[in-house]
């Protein structure tokens, strides 16, 4: 592995910060997606253009976070046993996810089912069962790391199946043809959601956590992209990559503008699989190419990164909740209140978390405090 490899560390704390400013967007939506509050105009079909940030980062936000993943478990399976690594996992992963509920999450699940509609379900339960309620409707953007944990788990099998890494050795001569058709393999995955997702079934569930779709980004990260020299490769065309991307993208939006873009049948079409992953690759060689540096902030935000994902949505939620419904301003203020609230305020939940010792376990999975 050699160096520290600081782009990767910064592309992922950009896309964390992208992640934030997404949820931002998402939650005043109306294009029907999921989770949000609803849109500003008079009419449920008014033009919201600014929900266009949906359509330029869902596609490909997630899917790298995956990849960067998978990168980084092969990174950390040649230095540490299997077991350590998997340890360590569970207590950044697992811990958060679960116990980190409990002690924190909850708040976010009371505005989730306020937003939701249903906060007349809190005065019908005992305390207990509201309690567990809201600590369970609080998982949120948790999601991803309940996933990445089994994920984790699985790559122990196939990292025993593979443990002389011929598979590894073999992906790692892969050229740039291949490793743009590897785009294929994307489409193939979102082609595993449910088209037509039963009302009151898993199925919406399952299609939100899409797990045999994100195995593939993860398992391509660990076998192609953790080689050296495919990295290489990919930074060498990154400038090709990222016009390809963002042509594929203008043409997405520029056709699709309106519809939920997280609907099965929106997620599967071929376009915007190339969309997203032309700009995975794009992004991995830009990186690269421009900011495999560090510096101050870049260190605290590659520290930080992480925290800044589990805590940022209660601010979201609580804070879009209140602007959204008892205040008049104008729908620009509400953007720009919440951007700077969700900015400013997640890092500072982030930092009184970590200095509380055993809050800091359950609910960021940090074992010690950290030095500066």
């Amino acid at each position: 592995m050699g160096e520290r490899k600081h782009w990767m560390d910064n592309l992922r704390w950009v896309t964390v910060l992208l992640v934030l400013f997404y949820h931002v967007i998402y939650f005043y939506n109306n294009k029907g997606v999921f989770g949000g509050i609803g849109g500003f105009g008079f009419y449920p079909e008014s033009p919201q253009y600014q929900d266009v940030v949906m359509y330029i980062l869902y596609p490909w936000f997630m899917p790298l976070l995956f990849l960067l993943a998978g990168i980084s478990a092969r990174y950390s399976l040649q230095k540490y046993s299997a077991g350590a690594w998997f340890k360590a996992r569970t207590r950044k992963l697992l811990v958060p996810a679960t116990v980190g509920l409990f002690v924190f999450q909850w708040m976010t699940g009371y505005f989730n089912t306020v937003v939701a509609g249903k906060g007349w379900l809190l005065n019908a339960m005992p305390t207990v069962g509201k309690y567990i309620m809201l600590s369970f409707s609080g998982i949120g953007p948790l999601w991803f790391i309940q996933l990445l944990w089994l994920l984790s788990l699985l790559l122990l099998l196939i990292h025993r199946l593979d443990r002389k890494s011929r598979f590894w050795i073999w992906c790692g001569k892969a050229n740039i043809f291949w490793i743009i058709m590897l785009g294929v393999l994307f489409w193939v995955g979102e082609q595993t959601l449910i088209q037509e997702p039963r009302p009151e079934s898993a199925d919406g569930l399952l299609n939100l956590y899409k797990p045999l779709f994100y195995l593939i980004p993860f398992l391509l990260g660990y076998f192609v992209f953790s080689h050296d020299e495919v990295q290489e490769k990919v930074k060498k065309a990154w400038i090709p990559l990222m016009a390809s991307a963002v042509i594929a993208g203008g043409i997405l939006i520029g056709t699709t503008f309106g519809q939920d873009n997280t609907t099965p049948q929106y997620l599967g079409s071929p376009l915007n699989c190339i969309y997203g992953w032309l700009m995975c690759l794009a992004l991995i060689g830009w990186f690269q190419a421009k900011f495999d540096r560090t510096g101050k902030f870049a260190g605290y935000m590659t520290r930080s990164s992480f925290g800044l994902y589990i805590v940022h949505y209660l601010v979201v939620a609580s804070f879009g909740y209140m602007f959204y419904r008892y205040s008049v301003l104008p729908p620009v203020a509400i953007y720009i209140l919440l951007t700077v609230a969700v900015f400013t305020l997640s890092p500072l939940i982030n930092e009184i978390l970590r200095r509380i010792p055993l809050v800091r376990w359950c609910v960021l999975g940090e074992k010690r405090r950290r030095s500066k």
